[in-house]
Parts: structure tokens; C-alpha cells; sequence
């Protein structure tokens, strides 16, 4: 006997035979011998007593046919699936309206959900096309029943959907020496293992680019300075021997002659050996610039993802303190500084400086000298973002000053935030690891079905039994995913699974990938605690400590049941502050359409991304540092801090330690500072001025301004959703 029905759009309702009567009395009336009311009435009970307790809509359709069918009105019948099949053509159109604005290259949230993909080439096109089409499949035949109604009903949402049936995973730190020392196949060629500082820097490219058509999440390299610093050595010895071939003598004594540092200098008054060794340095220098200049340049350049999109890419640096390392890391940030093609700000790599007393930040440290270059390219680029390897929850117990390969046992982020440490199923590293897939929880719809509730502390409670079930619906869903993921053979990801993910190296093509992914994470995501705290409490957390306190309490209760859930599941959970990008307007759109305006809640048409004070909300970076740290040490899956600042930031790089200083003082993890930068769409000029109308080069009035979107740089605001260019505008200087 029918109890529930499953509607297409995944919920669950109660059955009702009135609607299987409408639907066959419609039929019956275009007919000559119209209506019959007891065969209306003899159908419709067959199917209810005959029918599983739960059926789809589609199920009880295709049974009131075979009923019809047998009657002796066959003409209903026929009328019956007539009818089904325009209501099918209907629900279709609604598919050729997305494909033809799609088509036309519409600026809608549907073809710019990422900012960092131009839908509107070919490959561009044919991304959003498989992606939209791929997503109702996803519905229908992976996601559980419960899973399909969390997502329908606006509480859950499923990152990266469309890649969910290539069971492909999020996203990986490479580790690189591996690739450099014993090369890698990419398709039909064959990569030689690396010797000098050009080679290097390319295949460091060519494994990323590879990496990203084999992942659907970012790729990022957790130690830049430590893999390519070898190179820079294998360089100045090729300039020595260059010398010695020129020259006639024998400089082979000179080959590992100790370098306090890779800086250019003038040869004048230099004889013998020191002016040998200063000319190879001069030479390797001038070659490790080129070869970061190139680094950046194809990484802002070359595609993936079948052409419409340039890789998403990371790299963290700043702890190498060896004369390598250290001529690589300010290479690196002499080539961001000025700028690719004619002087543009490169949009990636995303950069990160790893901020350790002792070692890159304080005056005295090794590396303090990098840190203050590292501040003043920050003041004009945007990058490099900084990662606080001195946070409390940032420390690993191996970490060690004098140990060459420490950079094992450093936090490294990735993208927008993405944050991989702590591992169950072993090293605890984030070099070889990476996210498998996450979710996101609507904590704002959650809240405001509790608003009407009178009385605090019961409405407070009913939010918490309602977060409750969904973070169990979305734990299981993620470990759903997981089964679904773990059954990837090794072959359909070559580089991943021979090269970069820890342990794969022992597996064989035809193997599954299930003994190794667990020590990837599962991560939860939230969005809106900002807008959840106001329809609970009546202020955010900027506001009110009372606020503050319920909105640590919450995110804390997330945190302890990802625990419960790595324990009852045995897989890394872990909270993520989600980068909200095409997703924050898409739940406050249904919930306005659900709830209405609600003042401080869905009157704007975006929700405030994961735990961060509103961005309209004037008040110091101080006050925001101490509002927003404690969320980081919570949300292990990944965090981020922002500051805007305000005037021309190129001439005022201590504003950028200012920040860094907020870090250390805060216990925070990870940030990034934001500033005004306009940019010449049409020759890359640019400058700071508070509002540029014109070029002062080619005289060009097509300007736009270059901005932070989650945490990586978009080259122009056309490409960013409604939702985003609305947060953009809203967004106030921290001073």
C-alpha cells in the first residue's frame, strides 16, 4: 500500500489518490465517451493497495498506464500518455531555456557560478552544458533519498555535483621532489626527471595542469621554496663549469663552495675565485628569475579542463633559509611584484607566505628580510596571503628548526583556504593529501524556521535539534560519496595515483583507490552564521558578545559532532568556513522566496560567507581579528581572514605587517588583505587611484577593478554572480 511519494525535485510527501483521479478524469474528458467515475474510482484503488509503501512519481504513472491499458477505455489511455509526454516537454523547456543562455553567452548566476571559468568560449560552454545536465542525474540515481530532500528543501548543498559520478576527488598538496627527481607520464609524453632551475619551474606547471584535469578542486604545491632550492645549486655548478669551459681552468673545487646568499653584484675589484663565484651567482640569479617569471606567466596562461579555464593553483613558501631557498622565495616575489605581460597583477598562483617566528618573521629571523619584500609585493599584488605556522592549532610535534625536510610537518594551505593537517589513518602532514569532497549547511534556514518560536532558550534548543539532523544527513551523504569515490580505479587518475597521493605509489593501475584515499577529509561547510544570529538573537556576532558566544557555541557543537563522526564512520571529518561563492546568493534566493524579506536576515541577496563579520559592518581590523580567530581554530577544514585597506597600499607595506601582526596576536591561521587596484581591460595598466575613468596609457575607458572573490583574484567583475558583485559593493574599509 502507497504511504509517501517521491516527487522529482527529491522530496517526500504523503500519497494522494485525488491526484491520480484529476489526472485520469483530465484524460477521460478528451475522449467522446468522457468521464467514468468508477473506473476512475477502481483504478485509483488497485494502484494505492497494490503500490511499495514508498514510490516514486514516475513508478505511479507508468502503473495508471498498465491500468488504463487493461480497462477497455484504451483511448484514455493513449490521451494519458499524450499528456504525460507534454508535461515532460514542459519540464525539458525549462533545460532548453539554461542551454540557450548558455548559447548566447548570458551573464546569469548559472554561467557564472566561478569566476575563474569563461563560459562563454567553446570548452567553456561545453563544461556548463555537461555540468547542468549532469546534475539532475546526480539527484536521481546517487544521492539517498534523504540526501535528495535536504538538497531540494535549500538545507544542504553538494559541492562540485557535476563531478560527483567521475568519483574524482577535491583537491591535493603535491609533493613535488618526487615529480623533479623521477619524472612523471602525462599522456602520450614522458617527463624526464629535472636538472636545472627552467626545468624545474616547468614541470612544477606541467604537474599542476595534469593534476586539475584529473581533479575537480584546486592543486597546490605545500613547499615551492624547499622542492626547487636543489635546482638552484644544480644551476650555479652548469655556470661554473660554463666558466671553466671558458676560461681553461679547473673550478671543480668550487662546485660546493658555501654561499651566504644568490644576490647579484657588481664584479668590479673581484679576482681569482671570488670572482668566479660572484659571476655564477649573478648568472643563476638572473636564471631563477626568469625561470619564476615563466612560472607565473604559464600558470596565468595555460588551460585545463579542456581549455576554459587556467588552473587553479597555490603555493606556499617562506621557511627555506638556505641560500637556495632563500634566492628562489625572492625571485618569486620579484617577478609577482612586477607584474606579467605589461605589468598586470597575476591572478595565479595564489601565493602564501608561512609565517614562523624564529625562522620568516621577526627582525633577526633568516628569512625577515623576505617577509618585509613579502609584505611590500602583498601592498601591490594582493599576493602573497599569509598562513600563521605559529597558530596553537598549526604545531606538529616533529617540527624541527635544523631538519632539512621540516617542510613535512608545515601546515600548507591551499586555494581559498582549504586547510589539510591532522590525519587518523596516517602522517599527519598536509604534503601528499588532500579534500575528498565537502558539503554545505544552510545554518540561515535553520535559524529562521526557529524565529517564531517566543521564548530564547527554546528556540535556541529547536536550532540545534534541527542542525543536528542535517549535519547527520550531510555526514552521510559524504560518506555515500566516499563509497562512490573509493571504487575509482588507479588508471583513471595517472598522476594523482602514481605520484602525488600518499601511498598510491604501491598501487597498480587495475587497484582501486580505496586503500589509500581515507587519509583525504570529509568536510561540512556552513554559510551565514552572520544572518543566523541575527534571525536568532537579533544582532550578528560583530555586534554582541552574546551573539559571539552562541555563534562559537554553534560552530563548536559542528566541530564536536564532525569528531563523533570520524569516530562512528572512521573517516577524517572535519568543519570547513565555506568560500561561498556561486552558492551565497543561491540559498538566500530560495529562502527569500520561502521567508520573505527579513530584516538583517534575507534582505540582501547574499549571505555573509561562513563565520566572518558582515562586510558591511563598519569596524577596525582589530575588532574583526577578535571577532573572527576563535572560528579558526574550530573550522580545521579550512579558514580565512580578511582585511580591506583603504587608499594606495603599494606605498604603504607596513599596513600589511599591521595584519600579520593581528595573526600572531590572535591565534589566527590564515589571511589575506584586500585593497583598491584598478585595472585596463584593454592594455593591463594599473594603478590605485580611489576611481579611475581612464586609461593615462592607451586612454581606454574600459576599467574594471581587481578583486578579491573567496580568496583567489578574478582579472574582472564581469565574471561574478549577481550575489557577489552585490557583496563587492556593499563591502566597507576596516580602519
Amino acid at each position: 500500500m502507497i504511504q509517501t511519494v517521491i516527487k522529482r525535485d527529491g522530496r517526500v510527501v504523503g500519497y494522494n489518490e485525488e491526484k491520480i483521479k484529476a489526472a485520469i478524469r483530465k484524460a477521460m474528458l478528451q475522449t467522446e465517451l468522457g468521464e467514468d467515475e468508477a473506473l476512475i474510482q477502481r483504478i485509483s484503488d488497485r494502484i494505492g493497495m497494490s503500490g511499495s509503501e514508498r514510490m516514486t512519481v514516475e513508478d505511479i504513472q507508468d502503473k495508471v498506464e498498465f491500468e488504463l491499458m487493461k480497462s477497455p477505455r484504451k483511448e484514455v489511455a493513449k490521451r494519458y500518455i499524450a499528456y504525460r509526454d507534454q508535461r515532460s516537454i514542459a519540464r525539458r523547456a525549462k533545460t532548453r531555456d539554461m542551454f540557450l543562455e548558455i548559447i548566447e553567452a548570458k551573464n546569469n548566476d548559472i554561467t557564472r557560478e566561478n569566476a575563474n571559468m569563461n563560459t562563454d568560449s567553446p570548452a567553456g560552454m561545453m563544461m556548463k552544458f555537461a555540468s547542468e545536465t549532469t546534475k539532475p542525474f546526480v539527484d536521481d540515481y546517487l544521492l539517498s533519498p534523504e540526501a535528495r530532500e535536504a538538497v531540494a528543501g535549500g538545507y544542504i548543498h553538494i559541492h562540485d555535483k557535476d563531478y560527483y559520478p567521475t568519483k574524482s576527488l577535491t583537491c591535493v598538496q603535491h609533493p613535488l621532489d618526487k615529480i623533479l627527481k623521477n619524472g612523471f607520464v602525462a599522456g602520450h609524453g614522458e617527463s624526464r626527471p629535472a636538472k636545472r632551475i627552467e626545468t624545474a619551474s616547468i614541470i612544477a606547471c606541467i604537474s599542476m595542469e595534469t593534476a586539475q584535469n584529473e581533479m575537480h578542486g584546486g592543486q597546490a604545491i605545500p613547499a615551492f621554496d624547499f622542492y626547487l632550492a636543489p635546482f638552484v645549486r644544480s644551476s650555479f655548478v652548469e655556470e661554473v663549469k660554463t666558466i671553466e669551459g671558458l676560461q681553461g681552468v679547473d673550478l671543480h673545487h668550487l662546485y660546493d663552495v658555501e654561499i651566504e646568499d644568490y644576490v647579484k653584484k657588481p664584479l668590479d675589484g673581484l679576482t681569482g675565485d671570488d670572482r668566479y663565484v660572484q659571476h655564477a651567482v649573478n648568472r643563476t640569479a638572473s636564471r631563477v628569475h626568469q625561470a619564476m617569471e615563466a612560472f607565473i606567466h604559464n600558470m596565468n596562461t595555460i588551460h585545463s579542463r579542456g581549455g576554459n579555464q587556467v588552473v587553479f593553483s597555490s603555493i606556499n613558501y617562506g621557511t627555506d633559509t638556505s641560500a637556495e631557498g632563500r634566492c628562489i622565495i625572492r625571485e618569486l616575489l620579484n617577478s609577482t611584484y612586477e607584474g606579467v605581460g605589461n605589468g598586470a597583477t597575476a591572478i595565479f598562483p595564489i601565493q602564501i607566505w608561512k609565517k614562523k617566528r624564529g625562522v620568516s618573521y621577526l627582525p633577526g629571523d633568516r628569512n625577515y628580510d623576505l617577509y618585509k619584500l613579502a609584505c611590500k609585493v602583498t601592498a601591490r599584488r594582493f599576493f602573497p596571503n599569509f598562513v600563521n605556522l605559529d597558530a596553537s592549532f598549526n604545531h606538529h610535534e616533529k617540527w624541527r628548526a635544523d631538519d632539512p625536510q621540516r617542510y613535512l610537518y608545515e601546515i600548507a594551505t591551499m586555494g581559498c583556504r582549504t586547510r589539510v593537517f591532522e590525519n587518523r589513518y596516517g602522517e599527519k602532514t598536509s604534503v601528499g593529501r588532500g579534500n575528498l569532497s565537502f558539503t554545505t549547511i544552510n545554518i540561515v534556514r535553520l535559524a529562521i524556521e526557529c524565529m517564531n518560536i517566543a521564548d530564547r532558550e527554546e528556540r535556541i534548543s529547536a536550532f540545534f535539534r534541527k542542525l543536528d539532523y542535517v549535519l547527520e544527513v550531510a555526514a552521510r551523504q559524504l560518506c555515500d560519496r566516499y563509497d562512490f569515490q573509493k571504487t575509482a580505479l588507479v588508471k583513471q587518475f595517472p598522476l594523482l595515483m602514481s605520484r602525488l597521493w600518499n601511498g598510491a605509489e604501491s598501487l597498480d593501475p587495475t587497484d582501486t583507490i580505496e586503500s589509500v584515499i581515507n587519509q583525504g577529509t570529509l568536510g561540512i561547510g556552513f554559510i551565514g552564521l552572520a544572518e543566523c544570529l541575527i534571525a536568532l538573537v537579533g544582532k550578528h556576532h560583530g555586534e554582541s558578545d552574546e551573539a559571539q558566544q552562541l555563534g562559537l557555541k554553534i560552530v563548536g557543537h559542528m566541530r564536536e559532532r564532525v569528531n563523533e563522526f570520524s569516530d562512528r564512520y572512521q573517516h577524517n571529518f572535519s568543519i570547513l568556513a565555506t568560500p561561498a561563492e556561486g552558492l551565497s546568493g543561491k540559498f538566500t534566493a530560495r529562502d527569500r522566496k520561502a521567508f520573505g524579506e527579513i530584516p538583517g536576515v534575507t534582505d540582501k541577496i547574499y549571505y555573509t560567507n561562513s563565520n566572518h563579520v558582515p562586510v558591511y559592518y563598519h569596524c577596525s581590523p582589530r575588532h574583526k581579528a577578535k571577532i573572527e580567530a576563535p572560528y579558526h581554530e574550530l573550522t580545521r577544514g579550512g579558514h580565512i581572514f580578511y582585511v580591506e585597506i583603504d587608499g594606495d597600499a603599494t606605498h604603504n607595506p607596513e599596513a600589511i605587517a599591521d595584519i600579520v601582526d593581528l595573526m600572531d596576536k590572535y591565534d589566527i591561521g590564515y589571511c589575506s588583505v584586500n585593497h583598491n587596484r584598478n585595472r585596463c581591460m584593454d592594455c593591463g595598466y594599473e594603478d590605485a587611484q580611489a576611481e579611475l575613468d581612464e586609461c593615462p596609457v592607451c586612454k581606454s575607458r574600459n576599467i574594471d577593478k581587481l578583486q578579491r572573490i573567496t580568496g583567489y583574484l578574478v582579472g574582472t567583475t564581469d565574471r561574478w554572480n549577481k550575489a557577489k558583485l552585490a557583496e563587492l559593493n556593499d563591502r566597507i574599509v576596516h580602519k
